[in-house]
Order: C-alpha cells, then structure tokens, then sequence
C-alpha cells in the first residue's frame, strides 16, 4: 500500500516471544502488507511474497536494533520490549503491543519508568512477575489497534490526515 511518496505501509513484528503473530498474517494480508518477522533463530512463517522472515545474530538488543533502525514514520511495530517501543516511537513508528497496548506520548513515558523500577526492583532482589497470558479480550484489543492504525496510516499516506 503505497502513498503519493512512495512510502509502504510495512508492519515490523519482534518475533520472539510474539504471541500474536498469526493474526498479524492474517491481517497484513487482508491489506496486502509486507511483515518483517525479526527473530534471533529460525521459525516457521507463511509462504509468500508479503511475509519475510529476518533472521538476525544472537544477542542482546540484535533484533531490536534491526528494526528501530528502519521502522519509520509510516510502519506498524509490533513489540512487548519498551525499550524498542520507546525507539521505534521516537522514530515516529505506530507502536502497538501484543495485548493491544498503544504506546503514544503519554504512554511511553510511563512503560518506560515502570520498566525501568521493575528492573530495579529485580537487582535488589525483589521476585516478580512476568506478564500474564494472553487473553481474549487482549487479543481483540489488539486485533483492533492493529487495525486503526493501519487505517490511520492509509489515510495519512493519502493526504487525508
């Protein structure tokens, strides 16, 4: 899906620990949109030319790197990591969790300083919890975050914003 520019709509996932992949597929290919899959090891993604599966180096921070470095303005992440929230945002990136969390000015700030007591919380020895599973209603939270944002993008790649 192309704008007057030239630029694609493209949806960035941070595959890993991804729970929401297929419906991602399922979704980009209702709007015929490439998906970068960005992973650490090799899995399992549908055939086809909109699906494209990055396999990058192991390592901290690998796979975040790839994709801040090239979600913009007109991309979709799709990522639980808040530090690469916080980088694909400031890139001007729409950034959406798993659990349909968007991350936007006022969000951002507070994923951000959250994360950042959880981390402190741990090093001093406190025990926490991780998130817990994904539910129904996060999965339609998602599904329709996923979906405004590509139609806001859409409208913004066609001069209608």
């Amino acid at each position: 899906m192309e704008g007057p520019e030239g630029a694609q709509i493209r949806i960035f996932v941070d595959a890993d620990a991804c729970p929401v992949k297929p419906e991602v597929y399922r979704v980009a290919e209702r709007y015929g949109l490439k998906v970068f899959v960005v992973a650490n090891a090799f899995m399992q993604v549908p055939r086809g030319g909109l699906i494209e599966l990055v396999v990058v180096a192991a390592g901290p921070d690998v796979a975040d790197d790839w994709i801040a470095e090239r979600a913009g303005a007109s991309d979709v992440v799709i990522t639980a990591d808040v530090p690469l929230a916080a980088r694909a945002f400031r890139n001007g990136a729409s950034v959406i969790s798993p659990t349909g969390k968007v991350f936007d000015d006022d969000s951002i700030h507070m994923a951000v300083a959250t994360r950042n007591l959880l981390t402190d919380l741990r090093s001093a020895g406190a025990a926490t919890r991780g998130p817990p599973p994904l539910s129904r209603q996060d999965l339609s939270r998602f599904l329709s975050a996923l979906d405004l944002a590509i139609v806001r993008l859409k409208r913004k790649l066609e001069g209608k914003a």
